[in-house]
């Protein structure tokens, strides 16, 4: 697979003082929801002008000679002071972030260098905006020194941070009117390293015994909107599962293997089939066993909503062009062996999954690679579909996607159910590490001899 080139990503440099600073597109970093999501305002509080009081409030002839006019005047001394205070921060300035985000990841670019998104606003404007990034890069060397973000007219920033691959880094933020800083931000967890999306059903989700958490402090989890440590249950699935996931292992064994932070995005639904992850509109003519996102339209005829398609969608746009190394998708419990009226033929199968592949990246607007597990086991008596693994595996023997790990050979040791217990969640973990690891080496060396 081609990657295809950086469309509404790379954007303008800035000016040639600040070489490891890019400015950025307006619309970058968007919430699923399409606004922009700025965070917590980490210093100097916006404060609101109280209402103009009437004439003679002040005056202590309005109200008498009694004991009610030191009070008044007392008062009148204190709102003075905070009008003053206000009118100080407001001078000063405060700045509203939007990127990036706490223990937000990064995707590198390079097996050594990344871009930072810094975006933001500054209320009341008066100065120049100055940021830097502190932290043990893994390989090469952060900007030395502050850096100068230009600034709009109103006051808006964004730019583009070249950093090495590593994390977590420290990102300080600063406005300078005169020579000194009168408003600061900080950010405390920023990563430049590997980052992916995972969908399918409920063993991509919270549905194993035990919520699990990494052992790293380098695994952080994105649902959309936010970021967080990686700790099950994860957030942002389509589901309502609450156990554990395979996701903390399996960004733990990364994390060892690249010594960069490894940032994961959930968008999973449980005991779903792949008929129910189809665009909206798709028609089919035999139904899944279970009736989400899937509505009879006619005798012998169903169509899907696009529900979980686009779920999946926004959380690929969320992470933008380029923002992730790739799509993990583990799926097929719940199309291989099920009753004759809901069970639809393995080549169809792969059919309609590879429709689901291509549609996909077409309307991200970029061919991000897919991985596919073989997955169909049920039980210790039904431990594996060979027509329904052949299907899965003839979707990447096309060159439509990678070949993700075979978890049937997970067994009863490893289950608890068709679930997995703790000791199958890190195996589970474990698997994919192997599988995507030597991927995103390949990738890596690659790219450096193309150099």
């Amino acid at each position: 697979m081609k990657r295809s080139s950086r469309q509404g990503r790379r954007l303008p440099a800035a000016p040639a003082r600040i070489p490891a600073c890019r400015t950025a597109a307006p619309g970058s970093c968007l919430g699923e929801d399409g606004q922009s999501r700025f965070g917590v305002r980490l210093t100097n509080p916006r404060h609101r002008q109280p209402p103009p009081q009437p004439h003679g409030w002040f005056l202590g002839h309005a109200f008498g000679n009694t004991a009610e006019v030191s009070v008044i005047r007392i008062c009148a001394f204190l709102l003075l002071l905070i009008l003053v205070a206000t009118a100080t921060a407001h001078a000063a300035g405060t700045i509203e972030l939007d990127a990036p985000k706490d223990w937000q990841v990064f995707q590198r670019e390079t097996g050594s260098l990344g871009y930072v998104l810094v975006r933001g606003r500054l209320d009341h404007f008066n100065g120049s905006i100055e940021v830097r990034c502190t932290g043990e890069p893994v390989d090469g060397r952060l900007p030395a020194g502050w850096q100068t973000i230009p600034p709009d007219a109103s006051g808006a920033f964004a730019a583009e941070l070249s950093i090495p691959g590593g994390g977590w880094y420290a990102l300080e933020l600063r406005v300078i009117d005169g020579e000194k800083p009168v408003a600061t931000a900080r950010v405390d967890h920023v990563g430049v390293g590997e980052v992916f999306v995972v969908a399918g059903q409920s063993n991509s989700t919270n549905y194993g015994s035990g919520p699990q958490k990494p052992q790293t402090g380098m695994v952080s989890t994105f649902d959309g909107n936010t970021w967080r440590p990686a700790d099950d249950p994860q957030p942002g699935t389509q589901d309502r599962g609450r156990g554990g996931s395979f996701l903390p292992a399996f960004g733990d064994a990364m994390a060892r293997r690249f010594h960069v932070p490894i940032g994961v995005a959930c968008c999973g639904a449980g005991a779903t089939s792949v008929r129910q992850w189809l665009p909206k509109g798709a028609r089919i003519d035999i139904p899944p066993t279970t009736t989400r996102a899937i509505k009879q339209i006619a005798p012998g005829q169903w169509e899907c909503s696009g529900e979980l398609y686009d779920g999946l969608l926004k959380r690929v746009r969320a992470l933008g062009p380029h923002g992730f190394r790739a799509l993990l998708w583990h799926q097929g419990e719940s199309d291989a062996g099920q009753a004759p009226e809901h069970q639809i033929p393995a080549e169809r199968y792969k059919d309609l999954l590879e429709q689901i592949i291509r549609q996909s990246r077409k309307d991200a607007g970029w061919d991000f690679p897919w991985f596919v597990a073989q997955a169909t086991y049920h039980s210790p008596k039904d431990p594996a579909n060979p027509e329904f693994r052949a299907a899965q595996k003839a979707v990447c023997t096309d060159g439509l996607a990678l070949p993700g790990p075979d978890t049937d050979a997970l067994g009863p040791g490893y289950r608890h159910g068709v679930h997995f217990n703790p000791k199958g969640l890190h195996a589970h973990g474990g698997f994919w590490a192997e599988k995507v690891g030597a991927f995103v080496e390949k990738t890596i060396e690659d790219e450096h001899a193309r150099r």
